[in-house]
């Protein structure tokens, strides 16, 4: 009966041994399935890659200067009597901008252009006088020498009368007053800033390399972060004719209009010169790169082949597509595009959004980019 009863509990055991087993088998053989059926393709978007004029350019940056600026100072020191401008005013070449108390300049003037007359009747009273020898001709000599002496000294007080007024040397737009009526002023103080802001200069370096590249008349586009995805244009009007010891660059000059004063001077300008002869070159949008330390890359849409070189087809008879991942040489940047130096050619399809799931060879399915514009049947310059 013990036997028996060992004999029935084996079995038992041995039967749940190999539902456990059956099961494990069953689901091994479900996972291998799993694995093994072919993955669905992998859902990205492309754009094609265009062939455009591109004109190259000389990155720069550089600082903007008024066509002509001065800070007004005087040259002798006095009360200030009268104020002629206002802080921001337009003013004219010549206009009075500031009188200083010139009193005791005034009088000595009236004294010496008296003295003057005086001597301008001797000298005419000795002129009749020496034909008739009646003055001897060391006093005629005398009385020439005084006149010429009266009127330097009334030249001379008129100089300083000069000196007590400030007039505008040029037109254009004061800057804020920084004296008032009745201040006295030592030589050299500055009552304000007058600058000329219908043209500005704005100057630049570029490497000594790169020389050749410009030339006058060069056109150059800037901007300043004033006026954000806004573009100024100016020609290069100097080029100094002396490399930089220090640095080996070359100060370059560029003229630009300035329409209603918008741009001031001393503004930071990130600038580029426009080189000659655009190129047709193949460029890409930037979201289609992949960086990485070994290099950029793309992924270009290409047809997946046999092992015999034939081209594989779906049950539809479309051609299925799979990722090739490509390393390319990229050049210039500029408004969401890149130039492809090497690696990419005009027409070939690149992949613009999901790169992050491929791998190379990776089957892919393509589907519409909406956050990419469409393109349209004109291709618009990429300059």
């Amino acid at each position: 009966m013990l036997r028996r009863r060992m004999l029935i509990m084996l079995g038992v055991v041995l039967l749940v041994v190999l539902l456990l087993a059956g099961y494990k088998a069953f689901s091994i053989y479900k996972m291998v399935q799993v694995y093994s059926a072919p993955k669905p393709p992998i859902s990205v978007a492309v754009v094609t890659a265009d062939e455009r004029p591109w004109q190259s350019r000389l990155p720069s940056v550089g600082s903007l200067k008024a066509l002509q600026g001065v800070n007004l100072s005087l040259e002798v020191a006095g009360t200030v009597k009268d104020l002629q401008f206002e802080s921001g005013q337009q003013v004219k070449a010549g206009q009075p901008l500031l009188t200083l108390d010139s009193a005791v300049e005034s009088a000595l003037l009236e004294t010496a252009q008296a003295d003057l007359g005086l001597a301008q009747l001797d000298f005419g009273r000795g002129s009749q006088l020496v034909g008739s020898q009646a003055i001897s001709k060391g006093e005629y000599d005398r009385l020439s020498a005084q006149l010429q002496k009266n009127k330097a000294t009334v030249n001379q007080l008129k100089a300083s009368l000069a000196k007590k007024r400030i007039l505008a040397p040029f037109a254009g737009t004061i800057g804020i007053r920084q004296v008032d009526i009745g201040d006295f002023l030592a030589s050299g103080t500055v009552i304000a800033t007058l600058q000329d802001l219908s043209s500005l200069y704005v100057d630049f370096y570029i490497p000594e390399q790169s020389v050749p590249k410009i030339r006058l008349g060069q056109t150059v586009e800037l901007s300043v972060a004033a006026f954000p995805g806004e573009s100024f244009p100016g020609s290069i009007s100097a080029i100094n004719p002396k490399v930089e010891n220090s640095t080996r660059n070359v100060l370059v000059r560029a003229t630009l209009a300035n329409p209603g004063g918008r741009l001031l001077p001393g503004m930071f300008a990130d600038l580029q010169v426009l080189l000659p002869d655009p190129q047709l070159k193949v460029v890409v949008p930037e979201s289609t790169l992949t960086y990485s330390l070994y290099g950029n890359s793309v992924y270009v849409v290409t047809q997946k082949k046999a092992a015999d070189g034939s081209l594989e087809k779906d049950p539809k008879g479309q051609p299925l597509l799979v990722a090739e991942r490509r390393f390319v040489d990229t050049g210039e940047h500029r408004g969401g595009l890149v130039m492809i130096n090497k690696g990419v050619k005009k027409g070939e399809q690149v992949v613009s959004a999901g790169q992050i799931k491929l791998d190379n060879g990776a089957d892919i399915s393509i589907t519409p980019d909406k956050l990419q514009p469409e393109q349209p049947n004109s291709q618009p310059r990429a300059d």
